[in-house]
C-alpha cells in the first residue's frame, strides 16, 4: 500500500485526471512517470525543469504489500552516459524536490569525477528505525519497484540505507544492480572504505600546494599557507565523513591539527589540537562523540584547554586555516539568519579554506541566489576559497562506479534461479568467496588510483578559473568545471545513441490504421514502407489531421497522405548536426535510416528529454 505521507503529497500535488491518464501498472507495483516537457505537472512536484534536466521522474508504490513500500526516483541526466547512479535515501518526509535536488548533485558530481554515467537519485518514503522484519521488506519491495528502471538507474546508499541495504537490493535484482555492496559480493563498500573523505583528504593536499596562486586575486593579497604550528581544521560533522577526513588527516605526513569537532550532542575545540585517535574509539562506541567525550574526560575540570558546548553550530564560530562542512546540512553559512543557517557570516570564525564534504548543492532558484549571496560575502570580501561539494566529495561514487567499470564476469553473476532467495544466495557467495574478495581489492585499487587523480584534477581547475576570472564565484567555477565536461561527452554522442525506436505501415494500408498506430505508439512519425521494407514517406499526427480536415476518407491508403520528401538522419550523425537540421528544415522529427532501411526516429521531444540540445545550441551559436 502506499505510504500515507506520500499518498497525501501527492494527493493534493496531483489533480485526479494525472492519477487516471498516468498510473501504470505491472502486477500490485504502481507508477507514474513525468518526463521535462510535463512542466506544469514537475512544478506541481517542487521540480523545475532546466537545460540539464530532469529526464525522468518516477513516484511509485506497491498496492497490495502489507508493508508500506514507495518512493522517487530522479533520472536526472543521461549525457555523461548510462545509467545514472546515486543513492537511495530513506526518511519519512523524503519528497520529490529533495530527490531532484540531489539527482542534480549527482550529475555534476559524476561528470565532475569524469565518470562515464549520469546523475540520479531515489528515495524511499519511510523511518530508519523500522523492525529488522518489516525494513527487510520495504528494501525488497524498493529493489522491485526500481527494477523497472535498470538500464537508467543504479542505486547506491545514502541517509537511512547501507552497504548491506545494497546486497538485498542484489539479491533481488542481479549482482550488477547496486553499487557499494558488500565485499562478498566484490562490493566498494564506501562509508567503510572512507571514500568521501579520501576526496576530502586529497581536496585539501591539493590545494595548498596551489593556494598561493591566488594571490593574484584582490582578496588574497595576503594569503598565507599554514604555518609552523601545521595546519588546523574544524570539522563541522563527526559521522562517516568527517570521522575518516580526521583519521586521515591526523595521519597525514605534514602536521595537522583537528582543533574542532561537531555532531548533534555538541561540539569540541582545543586550539592546541584534539585526540583524533580518542574521539575515534568513543565515536565507534557511542555512535556520537562530543557530549560523550566531555562526560568521560572534561566534566568537572575547571580550567581544561578544550572547550565543550552543546550547541553543535557553534563550532562555526570558532577559527582554524581550514573548515570541512561534513554534516548533511547544506545551509551551513548565510549572510541572512533568516534562513536559518547554521551560522550567519558575520559571526563566522576566521578561515582560510573550506572544503564540502557534504552534499550542499542545490538547483533550486531561491537556495541558488542564496549560496552566491553567500560566497560574494565569504569569498570575496573575507577572502575564504570554497571547494565545492560535488568536486570534492566525489569519492563515494568514483569507488562505486568501479563496480560497473571493472564487471564480475559471467561465471560470477548469481544465478536466475537464486534471485530473491538470500539464503542460496549466500551459499552461492560462499562458494565464490575467494574470487569476489580478489575482485573486491582490483575495484578498491582502481577506485583509490582514479579519485587520487580526479580530485587532483578538478582543484587545479577550479584555482585556473577563479584566477583567469576576477568576477567568478567558486560555485560557478564548479558547475563550469561539470557542465563542460557534460556538454563535452553531449558532443561526442550520436543520433544512434538517444533515437527511439519507429512504427512502419504499409502504403496500403489505412489512414485509420495510421491513426491507431501513431496513438498505441506514442511516438512523432510513422515510417511508411513498402513490401520490401524499403521507406517511401512518413506520416506525422499532422498529416492524419490535415486529411481529416480536407474530408479525406478514413478508407484512403495512407500513400496518398504521406510525405514523400523525407528528410532523415543518419545513425553516426551527430546530435548538433540532427538540431541544425530540424530547424534548417523547419520540423519536429524525422526517420533515421541505415542502407537497411528505417531503424528509429528523432525528434525535438526526444531531443528534449535526452540529450542537452539546448545547450549544444548555446555552443553551436
Amino acid at each position: 500500500m502506499i505510504p500515507k505521507q506520500m499518498n497525501e503529497f501527492l494527493r493534493d500535488a496531483l489533480p485526479e485526471r494525472v492519477w487516471r491518464n498516468r498510473l501504470e501498472r505491472q502486477g500490485p507495483l504502481a507508477f507514474m512517470e513525468f518526463r521535462p516537457l510535463d512542466v506544469d505537472r514537475l512544478q506541481r512536484l517542487g521540480i523545475v525543469v532546466d537545460r540539464l534536466g530532469p529526464y525522468m521522474v518516477v513516484c511509485m508504490w506497491d498496492e497490495e504489500s502489507p508493508y508500506e513500500i514507495g518512493g522517487y526516483l530522479v533520472v536526472d541526466n543521461l549525457s555523461m552516459g548510462r545509467p545514472s547512479m546515486g543513492g537511495i535515501r530513506m526518511l519519512p518526509d523524503v519528497s520529490p524536490s529533495t530527490i531532484f535536488n540531489l539527482a542534480r548533485g549527482m550529475t555534476l558530481k559524476n561528470a565532475a569525477a569524469d565518470l562515464p554515467y549520469g546523475g540520479g537519485k531515489s528515495g524511499i518514503v519511510a523511518s530508519t528505525d523500522l523492525p529488522a522484519e518489516e525494513r527487510g521488506a520495504v528494501i525488497r519491495g524498493f529493489a522491485r519497484l526500481i527494477g523497472r528502471y535498470r538500464d537508467i538507474y543504479l542505486p547506491g546508499p545514502d541517509v537511512g540505507t547501507n552497504d548491506d541495504d545494497m546486497k538485498r537490493i542484489a539479491i533481488e535484482n542481479g549482482l550488477e544492480s547496486a553499487l557499494s555492496k558488500t565485499v562478498d559480493m566484490g562490493g566498494n563498500r564506501i562509508d567503510q572504505l572512507g571514500a568521501a573523505a579520501q576526496g576530502v583528504f586529497v581536496a585539501i593536499n591539493t590545494l595548498l600546494e596551489e593556494i598561493e596562486r591566488l594571490k593574484a586575486l584582490p582578496q588574497f593579497a595576503d594569503l598565507r599557507p599554514p604555518g609552523e604550528e601545521g595546519l588546523s581544521v574544524l570539522i563541522q560533522g563527526f559521522g562517516a565523513v568527517g570521522a575518516h577526513a580526521a583519521k586521515l588527516l591526523d595521519e597525514a605526513d605534514y602536521p595537522a591539527r583537528i582543533v574542532g569537532v561537531s555532531d548533534v550532542s555538541g561540539y569540541l575545540y582545543d586550539e592546541a589540537g584534539l585526540p583524533v585517535s580518542q574521539l575515534l574509539e568513543i565515536q565507534e562506541r557511542e555512535g556520537l562523540v562530543a557530549h560523550p567525550y566531555y562526560k568521560a574526560k572534561l566534566d568537572g575540570e575547571r580550567f581544561a584547554p578544550t572547550k565543550y558546548a552543546n550547541d553543535c553550530n557553534d563550532l562555526l564560530r570558532e577559527s582554524a586555516y581550514c573548515l570541512v562542512p561534513a554534516a548533511p546540512i547544506a545551509n551551513y553559512l548565510d549572510v541572512d539568519a533568516a534562513s536559518n543557517p547554521s551560522m550567519t557570516v558575520e559571526r563566522m570564525g576566521k578561515w582560510t579554506l573550506i572544503v564540502e564534504g557534504a552534499n550542499t548543492y542545490s538547483p533550486d532558484p531561491i537556495r541558488r541566489a542564496c549560496r552566491s549571496r553567500m560566497e560574494r560575502a565569504v569569498y570575496w570580501q573575507k577572502g575564504v576559497l570554497i571547494a565545492t561539494d560535488f568536486l570534492v566529495n566525489s569519492g563515494g561514487v568514483i569507488y562505486a562506479a568501479q563496480e560497473q567499470l571493472i564487471p564480475a564476469p559471467d561465471h560470477l553473476q548469481i544465478p536466475a534461479e537464486f534471485l530473491g532467495q538470500r539464503e542460496a544466495v549466500d551459499g552461492w557467495l560462499a562458494r565464490h568467496k575467494e574470487e569476489f574478495a580478489a575482485l573486491a581489492e582490483q575495484r578498491r585499487i582502481a577506485g583509490e588510483k582514479m579519485l587520487k587523480h580526479v580530485i587532483r584534477v578538478n582543484m587545479q581547475e577550479l584555482i585556473d578559473l577563479l584566477v583567469a576570472d576576477a568576477d567568478m564565484l567558486p560555485c560557478e567555477a564548479a558547475e563550469r568545471i561539470a557542465v563542460d565536461r557534460i556538454a563535452s561527452s553531449e558532443s561526442d554522442r550520436t543520433v544512434a545513441d538517444v533515437m527511439a525506436s519507429i512504427a512502419t505501415i504499409l502504403e496500403t494500408q489505412t489512414v485509420r490504421e495510421a491513426a491507431e498506430l501513431l496513438i498505441a505508439d506514442k511516438g512523432d512519425l510513422l515510417g511508411v514502407v513498402s513490401e520490401s521494407g524499403e521507406l517511401l514517406g512518413v506520416v506525422t499526427d499532422w498529416d492524419i489531421t490535415d486529411a481529416t480536415a480536407t474530408a479525406c476518407g478514413d478508407d484512403v491508403p495512407v500513400g496518398q497522405i504521406m510525405s514523400r520528401d523525407v528528410v532523415a538522419a543518419g545513425p553516426t550523425e551527430s546530435i548538433l548536426e540532427v538540431v541544425r537540421k530540424l530547424e534548417h528544415y523547419e520540423i519536429s522529427a524525422m526517420p533515421v535510416v541505415t542502407e537497411d532501411g528505417v531503424i528509429g526516429s528523432i525528434s525535438s521531444d526526444i531531443l528534449a528529454q535526452r540529450t542537452l540540445y539546448r545547450l549544444l545550441q548555446a555552443q553551436g551559436s
